[in-house]
């Protein structure tokens, strides 16, 4: 089984999304960012506004927009802290 990221998806009122992906994207203010798992440390801007995606297992992703806020990654997972963070609508294709 390949390994998983633990994410945290978290705005300043609630805990958005909680569970484990295989990676997670990311725009910071360095640039696109995507982080899997055994990513060394680091804690980035997010990009405002922007959006962060979690790619779960089987394919699916979930999309959050999101407004302010840090990137976490560190030995335990990810963690998303925006100052906020909604569903974002799919796109239709």
């Amino acid at each position: 089984m390949a390994k998983q990221l633990h994410v945290q998806v978290v705005a300043v009122e609630e805990k958005v999304w909680s569970g484990e992906a295989e990676m997670v994207v990311a725009r910071t203010t360095e640039g696109e960012l995507g982080v899997l798992p055994g990513h060394s440390p680091l804690l980035g801007l997010l990009k405002e506004p922007s959006q962060v995606r979690v790619k779960l297992a089987g394919g699916e992703q979930l999309t959050y927009d999101v407004a302010g806020g840090f990137l976490s990654v560190d030995a335990n997972g990810v963690t998303v802290l925006a100052e906020s963070a909604t569903a974002a609508t799919p796109d239709a294709h």
